[in-house]
């Protein structure tokens, strides 16, 4: 009935991790939980305010600095790929967020003016007349 040779009533045991193993371990799980919620973190704080941006590029930098350390201690000690896979996908979310917050500091100003705009917005109509205000401020080259 059973065709595969590895299912057939006994599953392979890995050995028993060291203490030097399990303490590697635990600590890339930290750092990873780290730069997921430093990279989370930037994302969420910047879809606030652009008077919090500061903040989003700091802990998009903290992502960008833990990610590439993630990712080499990863590599190196060739841990789960489910951390490499995370790790990859988590520094592609802050590369991302880097265009974001350059954008962001180019138009700064435009992009705090429609922000205020849409603050005091209370129709769709108003929404929209803040969303044509803004796209005529914009360069032409951005349009």
């Amino acid at each position: 009935m059973n065709s595969e040779p590895g299912r057939s009533g006994q599953q392979q045991v890995k050995p028993p991790l060291s203490e030097g193993a399990k303490a590697s371990l635990a600590k890339t799980r930290t750092l990873f939980r780290m730069f997921v919620v430093s990279v989370l973190g930037a994302f969420f704080v910047y879809q606030l305010d652009v008077g919090y941006l500061w903040l989003a590029t700091l802990l998009t930098a903290v992502g960008l600095v833990l990610g590439v350390f993630l990712l080499v201690r990863s590599i190196r000690l060739r841990e789960s790929k489910l951390v490499l896979f995370g790790t990859i996908s988590g520094l592609v979310v802050a590369a991302v967020m880097v265009l974001f917050i350059v954008t962001t500091l180019v138009l700064y100003d435009q992009v705090r003016d429609y922000q205020a705009c849409l603050g005091r917005a209370l129709t769709d109509r108003a929404t929209h007349a803040c969303m044509a205000q803004f796209q005529d401020v914009l360069p032409t080259k951005v349009r």
